[in-house]
């Protein structure tokens, strides 16, 4: 039994050249052109010789075949979706099989040597198929986190109104989280922009609590360490009476009831200076 699966393994191996050709050919009517293109020759046969020699002496490949699937993934994973490229994997055992079944038919193997062969190939595709997985996974995670930075960035949108002053419109909850961020985008974009004034709109922000006020305190207090001067409209009358019951104190902190009086103040103050 060893020697029919050694010499089905030889034969692959000789053949893989042919083998790797059919593979490509039936992966083009599944995979885009672009990673039929991208995908060299030797990598499809350098799969086949593997598993060919599996079928030799199948304890010495299962490092080089997660090692293909890594590569062989990462070439794919940016215009192939994980079902295409699990599905144009499929396609090598079926070039294996047509292999194995003409030999199997031709040399009247014994038939538990189907069975063999098929114990040693199947989990190598297995792995390469979790493999796949795994890179698809990473590269998934990857854009999620970019697509969600970009997210949180354009909710702390810092709106230039002159060379000196900018607005921060902020719309909805402010958490520890969003506060951290707002801090980062407001401390990089005021340093950028050489601002002297920033006005913190919060009409959009439903609630200002304890919570909320030390986050925006915490903000204002750092960019007056740039010499940034903040301030804040757009308080409502349910807001100020909730922040008074809470005993919140804005002493020290300029505060307007709208963003048109409070550049109406920024632009007095610099006629006064001039």
């Amino acid at each position: 039994m060893k020697d029919e699966l050694k010499y089905i393994g030889q034969k692959i191996i000789k053949n893989k050249e042919i083998l790797a050709n059919n593979v490509r050919e039936l992966q083009k009517s599944l995979l885009p052109i672009d990673s039929i293109k991208s995908q060299r020759n030797e990598s499809s046969s350098k799969l086949i010789e593997l598993l060919g020699q599996s079928l030799i002496d199948h304890q010495e490949v299962s490092k080089d075949i997660i090692k293909w699937a890594n590569e062989e993934a990462s070439s794919l994973v940016d215009n192939t979706s994980l079902t295409t490229a699990l599905r144009s994997l499929a396609y090598y055992r079926t070039v294996i099989w047509d292999v194995f079944t003409e030999e199997l038919e031709q040399q009247q193997f014994a038939a538990i040597t189907m069975l063999d062969v098929s114990k040693i190939i199947d989990p190598l595709l297995d792995e390469i198929s979790a493999e796949y997985g795994m890179v698809f996974q990473e590269h998934s995670n990857k854009l999620m986190k970019v697509a969600y930075t970009a997210l949180e960035e354009l909710s702390v949108p810092v709106v230039p109104i002159n060379k000196n002053v900018a607005v921060v419109p902020l719309i909805g909850e402010i958490d520890t989280h969003r506060s951290q961020l707002i801090l980062e985008v407001t401390m990089e974009e005021c340093s950028k922009l050489k601002l002297e004034y920033l006005i913190l709109d919060v009409t959009g922000v439903p609630v200002i609590d304890t919570m909320v006020a030390d986050n925006l305190f915490k903000v204002i207090y750092a960019l007056r360490l740039l010499g940034v001067h903040t301030i804040i409209t757009g308080i409502r009358p349910e807001i100020a009476q909730t922040i008074i019951s809470i005993g919140v104190d804005f002493k020290g902190i300029t505060t307007f009831a709208d963003l048109p009086t409070a550049l109406a103040s920024i632009d007095l103050k610099v006629v006064q200076t001039n």
